[in-house]
């Protein structure tokens, strides 16, 4: 792991393909451990950026856009296509992104898709560690584009610095996403298609609706860029409102802030699983559970007795005092 930790470091495509997929399938944890914890003091210099939105709302090719301006300013770019349903590798989105695939030839830019796979965390936890091995690998930019806005997009976003929330009009319920808790998490609101009709008037919903959001955090205004991706209009200015943003975020503290609470999440599912793992092999859950519930269903034992048991003779095996 030490000499592909080192090729990671030196920005080898082909070493961060590798460990991407090494903590994708999750197949030899060992080693994942082990690459992220060499890893882990080359991270946190990049700007992890989450595009969410509903589906048909332009996020590739709006994401596209930002590429070229980024590329434009020799800013490095690696792009995470997130697919929590998907049971494939690599590829298993870029199908719906081949306008992003002009940048394929491009040392600066990488582009992975990404499934849920066997991640013990699910596809946040390996989008977590993609996060770090881009980020060690030294692009100034990891984006995370999810395909929806149901609660596994809103954890994966939760992994970013800034989420920029894309609407579009003309889907019907263009606050759908209100419901879906993801106006809690957006931090900078996009209206594309800002040439259809109706584009005002979301406008002046999602400024009704982060009014009241604004009011509770009086530290932060969010800002709302219209844009058209398709005629490339409004990027520059949506753009440079998500840098001021981010440049606050960094100054007020904010931003560390967020990063630290990152992290206790981290370290509060890291320590669950593993003790959760530990605990199923002392216990042999699987192979017992069926005799347990006999005990159970016959009222030989109550579910809080048995497991109290079991679970001491487990603490006392380890000396957990």
């Amino acid at each position: 792991m030490q000499n592909l930790a080192r090729q990671v470091l030196k920005q080898d495509i082909r070493a961060i393909a590798r460990s991407i997929s090494l903590i994708e399938n999750e197949t030899d944890i060992t080693q994942k451990e082990a690459l992220i914890d060499t890893l882990h003091p080359h991270c946190g210099n990049a700007i992890v950026w989450g595009i969410t939105g509903p589906p048909g709302a332009g996020k590739s090719c709006l994401l596209d856009r930002f590429i070229e301006h980024l590329r434009q300013d020799n800013k490095t770019v690696a792009v995470i296509a997130v697919d929590p349903s998907s049971p494939f590798s690599g590829g298993a989105l870029l199908g719906d992104r081949l306008r992003m695939q002009k940048h394929a030839t491009d040392d600066g830019v990488f582009i992975r898709s990404m499934a849920s796979r066997g991640h013990l965390g699910g596809v946040a936890g390996a989008t977590a560690d993609a996060i770090k091995i881009f980020d060690a690998a030294g692009f100034d930019y990891v984006i995370i584009e999810t395909i929806g806005v149901g609660q596994t997009e809103i954890e994966v976003m939760e992994l970013s610095d800034i989420v920029l929330l894309v609407l579009v009009p003309g889907l019907g319920d263009e606050i759908q996403a209100l419901k879906a808790g993801v106006m809690e998490i957006g931090d900078i609101f996009i209206i594309n298609k800002k040439d259809l009709d109706g584009a005002d008037r979301l406008k002046s919903e999602v400024e009704y609706v982060l009014s009241l959001k604004d009011s509770i955090e009086s530290d932060s205004k969010h800002p709302i860029c219209m844009t058209s991706a398709t005629q490339n209009d409004g990027i520059g200015n949506a753009l440079s409102q998500i840098n001021s943003y981010f440049a606050g975020l960094r100054d007020d503290g904010r931003l560390a802030q967020k990063r630290k609470e990152r992290i206790e999440k981290e370290l509060k599912h890291i320590a669950t699983t593993k003790i959760m793992a530990s605990a199923n092999r002392f216990l042999n859950i699987d192979q017992r559970l069926n005799g347990w519930v006999e005990e159970v269903f016959q009222k030989k034992v109550s579910p809080y007795k048995l497991l109290n048991k079991k679970i001491g003779d487990f603490l006392q095996e380890i000396n957990w005092q």
